[in-house]
């Protein structure tokens, strides 16, 4: 089958950081599906762990948003069929979704989608489940509106994440939700998928709450730089807020400044239940069909905002480059072999 992958750890612009390669297709066992990818999506994951070193030179190949259809299924697999159409975020400690085929354990894979297509499908399944799990269970927001009004800053908002991350706020919570964009379009995209507010994360975020009449708020969440951010945020979060972060914390980061208030901070890392094999797996394909749901039933609405083919080694080496330049605005998805 094809594939794109590397032998080495390389920047975004050297020759052999992308190469078009075949390997053998794999096989179901146990409870895999084997999925004909036909869509794949590019996240920031992709770039950090493409820098990383990896052991003996071997081929890695990254990846980890798919849209696709079943062809095999494993001998414990309960869930699917042959012939289903699903979409997934995969598991980061196995070949991942930039090949033709690949397998992906049942439990955190569901039924994409009936009103998108394979492309549109594949934008949602990583940057929706690292949303649902900030909102939900680290920053435990009611999904059913008991904290509906309550504020939450989206640091970083235009991205993939936030893009979804807005419309579950607004649609499941009712929060009122202050994004940060820096440009124009990346605020209208915000906007668009139901921010109440925007303001510029490059300026004075206190005094840009301030003058909304919000200048403390009882969620933030950070999606982008931490470290650039830590300060303002223990400051703007309420007593007894909470705090959850998708990116790495840095060296000297003072969690003092939350003792004060009380405030909680937690992690959001989608891929700790296929990583360590939790006993709730199975909670990433529920939440994964409810979004579905909602999304056929046109609650929300997919975060797409280019689609490029086919799916080869430069094309994608093209998505790196933009995500590392940080210009991306929603997701950038890739469909068809050549």
């Amino acid at each position: 089958m094809k594939a794109v992958g590397s032998y080495k750890s390389l920047a975004v612009n050297e020759p052999e950081a992308f190469l078009d390669v075949e390997v053998e297709t794999p096989k179901a066992t146990g409870r895999d599906l084997l999925v004909a990818v036909k869509a794949i999506s590019v996240n920031p994951v992709d770039t950090k762990v493409r820098k990383r070193p990896h052991p003996d030179e071997t081929l890695r190949i990254l990846g980890w948003d798919a849209a696709g259809v079943v062809t095999e299924v494993g001998d414990d697999v309960t869930m699917f069929e042959v012939g289903d159409e699903v979409y997934y975020a995969g598991c980061i400690t196995r070949p991942g979704s930039n090949s033709e085929y690949q397998l992906v354990d049942e439990r955190i894979a569901a039924k994409k989608p009936e009103t998108l297509n394979f492309a549109e499908s594949a934008a949602l399944p990583l940057t929706t489940i690292t949303a649902w799990e900030s909102l939900f269970e680290r920053l435990g927001i009611s999904k059913g509106g008991k904290d509906a009004g309550k504020s939450i800053l989206m640091i970083g908002a235009a991205g993939g994440v936030g893009s979804i991350a807005i419309q579950l706020a607004r649609k499941l919570a009712n929060l009122n939700i202050i994004a940060t964009a820096s440009r124009k379009e990346s605020s209208d995209w915000c906007i668009a998928r139901g921010a109440n507010h925007v303001i510029n994360h490059y300026e004075d975020i206190p005094a840009q709450l301030d003058a909304l009449g919000h200048p403390q708020v009882d969620y933030v969440l950070c999606l982008t730089n931490i470290a650039g951010y830590w300060k303002t945020i223990t400051d703007v979060v309420k007593p007894q807020g909470k705090i959850c972060t998708i990116v790495d914390f840095f060296e000297d980061g003072n969690l003092d400044l939350l003792k004060p208030k009380s405030a909680t901070f937690a992690f959001e890392f989608m891929f700790t239940r296929s990583m360590h094999h939790t006993e709730d797996m199975d909670e990433i394909n529920a939440l994964l069909t409810e979004t579905a749901a909602m999304i056929d039933s046109g609650e929300l609405i997919t975060t797409v905002a280019e689609v490029i083919s086919p799916i080869n080694a430069e094309n994608i080496r093209k998505v790196h480059a933009t995500i590392e330049e940080g210009r991306a605005i929603g997701k950038y998805v890739l469909e068809g072999w050549d």
